[in-house]
């Protein structure tokens, strides 16, 4: 009676890795997406799916859902089809892994050949998240963030917040906040334990001199650009770091099809 051609070394331990990989994969992505499913489930958006729309603005929930399913799907194909040795599921994570690091690597190449389309997308997507500020919390935390993080104010200044209905300086304005910028604005005094929220009132009102005392008068799109240049060193080995890691797994799981599509032909 003929034996089965025993299994290579190498499958095994392609198999693991690729597994491994899968597995964490596929956890991060339930992370992501009970993480996104539970925000949204807090501002009401589950018990009225129609109100996703109505933000005028960018909501940071679709970033954890999108991420969370995209690594979701590559985790199941990767941890299925290394455990079940199925080549479909196996070549599909492959596939699927190389088209996100040609999307990554093509947005790298047009972000650096088209910088100031980019430039101009930003300060679109900024201000177009100045008009929601106050619609949505999440939107509202990743801006002031932003503009706590980078100590700046607006897309290229201060005056931004004129398009908020809440912090413009027309006269038929009746807000409180008329003529002012939010709190994460105000430049921060050490001694003070208590963040001020009310710092931002009225400061556009002052002198540009004046204003540069209380508030950031630099703009986030500027101050973004001069982040990056100080800390392009640490950003490119980020990017090549994670562009190492998809083409690892890339190689693992086609050197996995291929031991496993060769010990099938040996039976």
């Amino acid at each position: 009676m003929l034996e089965k051609p025993r299994r290579k070394p190498g499958v095994w331990r392609d198999r693991t890795s690729v597994g491994a990989l899968g597995m964490q994969n596929r956890f991060l992505g339930i992370a992501f997406l009970g993480i996104g499913l539970w925000a949204w489930n807090e501002k009401g958006v589950l018990s009225n799916i129609s109100s996703i729309t109505d933000l005028g603005g960018f909501d940071p929930v679709w970033l954890f859902l999108v991420v969370g399913g995209v690594m979701f799907i590559l985790g199941f194909a990767g941890c299925i089809g290394a455990l079940r040795e199925n080549t479909f599921l196996l070549k599909f994570f492959s596939v699927f892994l190389g088209i996100i690091f040609f999307l990554e690597l093509t947005a790298g190449v047009l972000a650096f050949v088209f910088k100031d389309w980019i430039k101009d997308q930003l300060y679109f997507f900024i201000n177009n998240n100045i008009r929601a500020y106050r619609d949505d919390i999440d939107l509202q935390n990743l801006i002031d963030f932003t503009q706590e993080y980078w100590q700046c104010c607006g897309a290229f200044g201060a005056d931004d917040w004129n398009l908020n209905i809440y912090f413009n300086c027309t006269d038929s304005n009746a807000s409180r906040e008329r003529c002012g910028v939010p709190f994460s604005c105000c430049t921060k005094d050490p001694a003070e334990d208590v963040i001020n929220t009310q710092c931002g009132y009225d400061a556009r009102q002052k002198p540009e001199v004046d204003q540069q005392i209380v508030i950031y008068t630099k703009g986030c799109v500027p101050q973004f650009e001069k982040w990056l240049q100080d800390n392009l060193t640490i950003v490119a080995g980020i990017f090549i770091g994670i562009a190492l890691l998809q083409i690892f797994g890339i190689c693992l799981a086609q050197n996995l099809v291929s031991d496993i599509e060769a010990v099938r032909a040996s039976w």
